[in-house]
């Protein structure tokens, strides 16, 4: 199912369809990488902004404009698709670059060792932790440690509170969160099924680091509700879902058209 409209010289289709993004432990950037008057802004049709995403061709010119990348949805699912593999050069650089972040002035011992403990890994080799969330979500570690290193410090080190004590295991709570936004997302679907995905592809077009900042937002929120809630570990399970449930919401609010826009981006710094 199509719908078509006309501005000035432009022809606009928006077409059911699904887009994009790879990034590995050396990201670049977190701009928006597509926008055009008629099809952004204010006066953008709410089924624009929230549902169908829209490919624009000029009618004057020899180039199109496609504002939807089905590349990015693909990339990004086929990195939903990489296990973890200790063997593997790059997988093993990565666990390094994660500790280094982390840590930056302790030295790590080896990639098995019971430092990693420390970060909250359930044991001294933290490639049996990652199952079903695969290498996606050490990228996304990485990601949250090199963007947003105060916030994802603070969360860490449990920074202000007075005890220092681990309510949760932080890295395997990362994994955890990974694997709940793929469920959500339905990137294990060749196509949306919730309006919530459906949202996220439009995000998704516009920003190739969208699920990358979403899982920021997400820690951060279940950081939060954590020490709110002051829960145990036996508690996460409900806290996730809990923050599943405030994802959703806050995706579908009107005015929230990228990640950047959902009232829970301020918790990162």
């Amino acid at each position: 199912m199509m719908n078509r409209r006309s501005e000035g010289g432009d022809s606009c289709i928006a077409i059911s369809t699904t887009t994009t993004s790879i990034s590995r432990f050396h990201h670049a950037s977190v701009s928006s990488s597509c926008s055009d008057p008629a099809t952004s802004g204010a006066h953008t049709h709410t089924w624009m902004r929230k549902g169908l995403p829209c490919v624009c061709f000029k009618n004057k010119g020899h180039y199109s404009r496609i504002c939807v990348n089905e590349e990015r949805v693909r990339r990004l699912k086929n990195r939903t698709k990489v296990y973890f593999d200790p063997t593997l050069l790059e997988h093993q650089e990565a666990l390094r670059v994660l500790w280094s972040s982390t840590f930056p002035d302790q030295k790590l011992d080896g990639l098995i060792s019971d430092q990693w403990k420390k970060m909250g890994w359930q044991g001294k080799d933290p490639s049996t932790d990652f199952r079903g969330a695969g290498f996606i979500s050490l990228e996304n570690l990485l990601f949250f440690a090199k963007t947003f290193s105060i916030s994802f410090q603070c969360l860490i080190r449990k920074q202000g509170l007075k005890d220092a004590a681990w309510e949760y295991p932080f890295a395997v709570a990362g994994l955890n969160i990974t694997f709940m936004l793929m469920k959500m997302l339905d990137l294990d679907s060749n196509k949306p099924r919730t309006l919530v995905s459906a949202v996220f592809v439009h995000m998704l077009s516009e920003n190739e680091w969208a699920f990358d900042l979403l899982y920021c937002v997400a820690f951060a929120i279940m950081d939060k509700k954590f020490v709110d809630k002051n829960a145990s570990y036996m508690e996460f399970n409900d806290i996730l879902k809990s923050t599943r449930a405030q994802l959703e919401d806050e995706l579908l609010l009107d005015d929230v058209s990228k990640i950047e826009d959902m009232p829970s981006f301020r918790l990162l710094h």
